[in-house]
This record gives C-alpha cells, structure tokens and sequence, in this order.
C-alpha cells in the first residue's frame, strides 16, 4: 500500500528541532531538497504499490533521497541510516517534519529502494533537473558593464519594445505556412565507458572450482531430502578436486599447459556432480527442497559448465553471453583495448553531455559498439530543446561515414579531421579545429573521472542487475546535482559583484555632484571646463 504525501514542499523554517533553533537556509542540504522534483515523480513510483492492501510503504521521496545521501556521502548502506538518524538536515531532505533520534528505516531497505527505482524511472528524473537547470541558467541576468541584464532589457527604449511587440502584415501572412525548422544550436558530447562491478577477476580455473563446490552443495540438500538407511551417498571427490586446484591456483606463474590440464579436471568433477544430480532428481529429490539462492545457482553453473566444456573442447576463447561470476551472471566482459585495463567487467554506458550536465542515454551488459548510438542521441538532443546541435563532439570511434553522413544531412558538424588527404594550406586551420574540439570533449572524460574517483561508477556494488543499473544512473543523478548546487553558488557570487560595483559607481558619481540617472556623455560635459567646450565654428 501506498500513501501520497502532502502536496508542497516543507519550509525548512517549519522544521521542528525539539532542543530549540531552527534550520539554516543556507545549508547544502536544503538547497539540494529544492533541486529535486519530488511530487512530479510520486505518481509514478506509487503504481507498483497495491492502493489498499500491505503495510504502507515508504513515500518516493524517502526512497530516492536516501540513494541520493548514499551516493553524496560515499557511505555503506548501514552507515547511511546512522547519518540520517543523526542529522536534522538530512531529515528534512527526506521530506520529514520534525526532527527525531530513531532510524527511518533498516538498511536492508535501501536494497530495496534500489529495485523499486527503476532505471527509467531515475532518468526521468534526471532529465527533470537537467532541464530545469538548462532553463534557469538561460534565464540568469547576465553582468555587463556592471549591470544584470534583467536591468538591460529594462532599459530598452519604448521604440525598440514596441518594434519586438508589434507583428507585420508579412508576418500575419507567414503564419499559415509552416515556420522554418530553428537553426542548430549547442554543442553536445558524447561518450562511453564502462561501469566495473564488484566481483573477483574472473579465470576460467576459479570460475569452474566456484561452480564444483556449489555443484556439491546442491547435492548434499538433494541427498538429504530422500536420504535412508542403506542409502550411499554419491562420490564427489571434493578433497581432491579442491587440492588439484590448489596446485595449480598457488602457482607464481603456472604454464598454459598445467592451467588447461587443471580446467580439464574441474570440468571432469562439475561434471560428474551435475549427473549425479540429476539421478537424484529423477529418484525422487525434489527441487523445491533447495533454498531459491541454491536453485538459482543451480541453473548458472549448469551454462556455466556448457560454455566452459565448449571452450575446452575446441580451444577457444571466447563465446557468445559468457558468464564470469556465479554471484552476479548478468556482468559481461567488455574489451575495451586501454593500456592498463584491456579488459573490464561491467556495464557498458553511453552518455551524453551538455553545458556540463550529463545524461545517461544507454545502459547495457552485453558488448555493442557505441557508433551507432549517435543519431538516436542527437535526436533525444533534439527532443529536449527542440533543435538540433551546431556541433557533435566524440572520439575517432563514432567517427565513421554513416555517421559523417547522417551529421552531414541534417547540418551537423562533427568533431575531427575529415576523411582523405587535407586540401593544400588547410592542414593548419584543420589541426587548429580538432584541438579545439579535443578541449571540448575533454568535459565528458571529466564526467568519467568524477563518477569514478569521486562517486561510486568505479566500481558498483549492488549485486543484482536492476540495482546495479540504478545505482549507475543515481550517480550521475547526484553529479548534476553537484553541478546545479555550484552553479548556484556561482550565480550568488557573480550578483553580489555586480551589486557591490553598480554601488561603488553610483558613491563615486554622488561624490562628483552627478546624478546616478545622467547619461555618461552629460556628466562628462558638466565636468568640463569652458575651455574645453569650445567647439569648431562656434
């Protein structure tokens, strides 16, 4: 069951302290509770809530707010409870009305917020605050000459205004035809890479003696299940399975020849476990006496082992959906052809970025070339502003003619040198071009190396698939928001210089006798001396 909060966003200065004071307006916290869209969303997370049965489930904004902490404060998922039953602040971003010294919640409960936040759902959110952010900063006054340009446009002639306000009659006539399309505007960058999960680095021989040892759990609950007197147990030659593998495993530098002698081995013992499990099963063993983790894992060692006896058995190496941990099935091996990491296993992200907001645009676990994303991800650029980029900034991969094409037909320029030899004298101004386009993309990476060093995208946690992904869209969540909160510290900063140097100039001018209203060209001619207005043919 789900009960809608109360419509309107909590005043800090309504939040109750039971010893005394009140919130300060200006904490982090509080801005960042401004930030977020909590009641568009609520209606769509309360769906897969039952609207008259369960126990009430928590509001969407506990739910998200607590990832968000999470995610901000780089904390475990017990420690993250601690901090919002000992902070006031973090309460009222919660949506709380009064401040209290018992846990919200277990930390269990994270686990599942994580499932009930989709990965849709969170980028909707995501594209919430984007936009409002795009459009706040389209609408800031911008300092000129030491005055906002709220106070410019006021001080545009009756004249000027009127000419913007009055409509033509050629204008009257256009308007039954269809407006031309807008011009490209902006630049977007995209990118990808890879978000690393939790898991142990992945061999071939560790993967099979995991999968043999969990094979002789499931065997002993099914043995157990239809056990009787007289009844021997199947062999499994668990002692020395695990030995042969230490051998091997211990070794500072084992020959290939001794780690595929090794492989054969744990597959020969996996193998003649899952044959001794299915005897059992059709003995009468059911199932349903294995716990749900143990059936599931059942069923992975199971293509484990399929996959594995097909590598063995004609010496390759690689296979289509191969499984590199038995916790965690859904992560793929992703080549990716970097110096230190070749390798990575994880999720692979496609995102895109814009005035240093950034937006996830795909998410997948098996392997894709990102090229092709590129015109679903100028058209979603298109979607939300409603034009087309001037410029579309990516690296030499998305480079290829499809895409040179597609950018071309529709206006777009994109990053790099073109194709075929540069035409004579040109080679200069070329290379001036894709330097300029390298400083540009070079945001994106920046992107990569704040979720990845300073939030959590460098190596996610959440073991199950659906938590994973929304643990990677939560942290580019939190890291527009970081880029919201600075650029509303920036905003107060650049006004108060503005204010503070309008003031100094109108002291300055006051002290000279001049009106703060006369036009600089009438001061000057009120300060001058008669024989400096003594004009040619006077």
């Amino acid at each position: 069951m789900y009960r809608r909060s109360s419509p309107g966003q909590l005043s800090f200065e309504d939040f109750y302290l039971p010893f005394g004071g009140k919130l300060s307006g200006e904490n982090r916290w509080v801005k960042l509770a401004e930030l977020v869209p909590w009641e568009a969303f609520e209606s769509s997370y309360a769906e897969q809530f039952s609207e008259s049965q369960g126990a009430p489930a928590k509001s969407f904004r506990m739910a998200l707010g607590a990832l968000i902490i999470k995610e901000r404060l780089g904390t475990t998922d017990a420690e993250t409870v601690e901090q919002i039953r000992e902070n006031p602040y973090l309460q009222y971003f919660l949506g709380f009305h009064e401040y209290s010294d018992q846990a919200p919640f277990e930390a269990s409960m994270l686990s599942h917020f994580r499932q009930r936040l989709s990965l849709e759902l969170v980028n909707q959110v995501n594209a919430r605050i984007v936009e409002d952010a795009l459009a706040a900063e389209r609408a800031t006054p911008t300092v000129q000459n030491g005055e906002t340009g709220a106070e410019s446009r006021d001080s545009q002639t009756p004249v000027e205004a009127s000419s913007d306000s009055e409509p033509s009659s050629s204008n009257e006539s256009d308007d039954e035809d269809e407006p031309p399309p807008p011009p490209n505007q902006g630049q977007l960058i995209l990118d990808a890479s890879v978000a690393p999960a939790d898991i142990h680095y992945p061999t071939d021989l560790h993967l099979l003696n995991a999968a043999r040892a969990s094979s002789e759990r499931i065997l002993d609950y099914l043995y157990n299940a239809i056990a009787q007197p007289g009844m021997r147990k199947p062999r499994t030659y668990r002692q020395q399975a695990r030995r042969a593998y230490l051998k091997v495993a211990k070794q500072r530098r084992a020959t290939r020849r001794h780690i595929r002698k090794a492989i054969g081995q744990q597959l020969r013992y996996l193998r003649r476990n899952l044959g001794h499990i299915r005897r059992l099963v059709s003995g009468g063993a059911p199932l349903s006496v294995l716990p749900r983790f143990w059936y599931r894992r059942l069923l992975v060692i199971q293509e484990v082992h399929r996959q594995q006896w097909h590598l063995y058995q004609h010496r390759q190496r690689s296979i289509e959906h191969r499984i590199v941990s038995l916790a965690q099935p859904h992560v793929r091996p992703i080549v990716r052809g970097k110096a230190g990491t070749p390798v990575e296993f994880g999720a692979k992200i496609s995102i895109s970025c814009v005035s240093g907001y950034c937006s996830l645009d795909r998410l997948d676990w098996e392997a894709y070339h990102e090229a092709a994303d590129l015109p679903r991800q100028v058209e979603q650029y298109k979607a939300r502003h409603g034009y087309y980029p001037e410029s579309v900034h990516a690296d030499q991969i998305y480079r290829t003619r499809i895409n040179r094409s597609w950018c071309k037909a529709h206006g777009i320029r994109l990053s790099g040198p073109p194709l075929g030899r540069p035409k004579a004298g040109t080679r200069a101004e070329v290379d001036r071009q894709a330097q300029a386009d390298a400083k540009i993309r070079n945001a994106v990476e920046g992107k990569f190396g704040q979720g990845k060093r300073r939030f959590s995208l460098a190596r996610v946690m959440a073991k199950l698939a659906p938590s994973a992904e929304t643990a990677i869209a939560i942290t580019f969540l939190v890291m527009n928001l970081e880029r919201r909160l600075q650029a509303l510290r920036l905003l107060f900063i650049v006004i108060l210089a503005a204010v503070v140097s309008q003031r100094g100039r109108r002291n300055r001018r006051r002290s000279r006798g001049i009106d703060s209203a006369t036009p600089w060209w009438l001061s000057l001619h009120a300060q001058a001396t008669p024989s400096q207005l003594c004009y040619p043919n006077c």
